[in-house]
C-alpha cells in the first residue's frame, strides 16, 4: 500500500508540472502564476523604466514585451501605456498598477465599519494612495481638488458641471479614471467628479459600487467584483 500511494504522488507531481510545462509554452504562464505588480519608476525617450513583482527596475523599450507578459505601448511626458493581461493602463513615474491572476475567483475585499457605522478604507486611484469614504448616496467617485493634484488628475480636460450636495450645488468636473483599487478588486475607466475644492476625504460612489455585488453582516461589509 505504501509503494502505491507513493507512486500515485510521483504520478500527480508528473502530471501537475507537465500541466505547468504546457501552459508555459502556450505562453500563458505569468498569468497561471501570478497576477503582474507593475510600477513605473522612470520614463526615457522610446522607453519606460519598470518594476515587475517588485524585481529590480528595467528598461523595457516601446513596442517589446517582458517575459511576464508586460508591453510598453507609448511612452509620453511622465506617463507611459502598459498593456498587462489585454487590459492598457496609463501610469504616472511612482505610481503602480496590480493584474488579478487569471483563473482566480470573484475579487472582494471586506471592510470593517468605525464607531459610527462608516466605512473607511485605503485605495488607489490611477496608481496612487487615497482614502475612501463608502458612501452609497454618492453617484459617482468624488475627488477633492488637492486629492486630485496629488495624484495626476487635470480637471481642466474634464467635463464641467454642477452637483448638488449637502452645502448646496457646487462646481464640479467629469473625468474618467483609468483604475480604481480597493483590497484586491480593481476596476478600469470609471467615472469620477473632481471638486472645485477640497474635500475631507473621497467618496466611494456608485460608479465603483455598482458594479459590486455588496453584502453587509455585522460591521462588515464584504465588495465582491460583479464585472
Amino acid at each position: 500500500m505504501a509503494k502505491s500511494t507513493a507512486k500515485s504522488s510521483r504520478d500527480c507531481k508528473r502530471n501537475a508540472l507537465r500541466r505547468l510545462c504546457l501552459c508555459a509554452a502556450a505562453g500563458w504562464w505569468p498569468l497561471i502564476a501570478c497576477g503582474a505588480n507593475v510600477g513605473l519608476a522612470g520614463v526615457f525617450s522610446g522607453k519606460a523604466l519598470l518594476t515587475i513583482d517588485g524585481g529590480a527596475p528595467r528598461v523595457v523599450a516601446v513596442g517589446a514585451k517582458t517575459g511576464e507578459g508586460v508591453s510598453v505601448i507609448a511612452v509620453d511626458g511622465d506617463t507611459a501605456t502598459i498593456e498587462v493581461g489585454g487590459k492598457r493602463r496609463v501610469l504616472r513615474v511612482g505610481q503602480n498598477v496590480a493584474e488579478q491572476p487569471a483563473g482566480a475567483g470573484p475579487a472582494s475585499v471586506a471592510l470593517t465599519a468605525d464607531s459610527q457605522g462608516h466605512f473607511y478604507t485605503t485605495g488607489y486611484i490611477n496608481g496612487a494612495s487615497i482614502r475612501f469614504l463608502v458612501d452609497t448616496g454618492a453617484t459617482m467617485i468624488a475627488i477633492g481638488a488637492g486629492d486630485a493634484r496629488r495624484i495626476g488628475i487635470d480637471p481642466a480636460k474634464g467635463v464641467r458641471g454642477v452637483s448638488n450636495t449637502a452645502n448646496g450645488q457646487v462646481t464640479v468636473f467629469l473625468v474618467k479614471l483609468d483604475s480604481v483599487r480597493v483590497g484586491d478588486v480593481v476596476m478600469n475607466n470609471v467615472d469620477a467628479t473632481v471638486h472645485a475644492h477640497d474635500l475631507p476625504v473621497t467618496l466611494l460612489g456608485m460608479s465603483f459600487l455598482n458594479r459590486m455585488e455588496m453584502q453587509r453582516s455585522g460591521d462588515t461589509m464584504t465588495l465582491t467584483k460583479r464585472y
